[in-house]
């Protein structure tokens, strides 16, 4: 919904973020008239506080699950290969 009222945004094209390449941050209207400094170096120690999605995990999570289907799976076989054993 757009309406007819001004913001003012600061944009951050250098978040230092990983996962992020900008940031655009709606200020509120009674700090408008503060210096672009100060804002600018608010806007960035906010940014810096920011930690890793939490549903963004590294590719070494990828290979430690693949690894643990492989060990269930290769459990499940030898399991199965036993139980057929003593049955004959």
């Amino acid at each position: 919904m757009i309406k007819g009222i001004s913001h003012q945004i600061i944009e951050i094209s250098d978040t230092q973020n990983r996962y992020y390449e900008r940031a655009l941050l709606v200020l509120r209207p009674e700090y408008a008239s503060a210096s672009r400094e100060i804002l600018e170096k608010e806007a960035r120690r906010m940014l810096s506080k920011m930690d890793t999605v939490s549903s963004i995990k590294p590719k070494r999570m990828f290979l430690s699950r693949l690894l643990s289907y492989c060990f269930v799976c290769a459990l499940g076989a030898l399991t199965t290969v036993i139980i057929f054993a003593l049955c004959m």
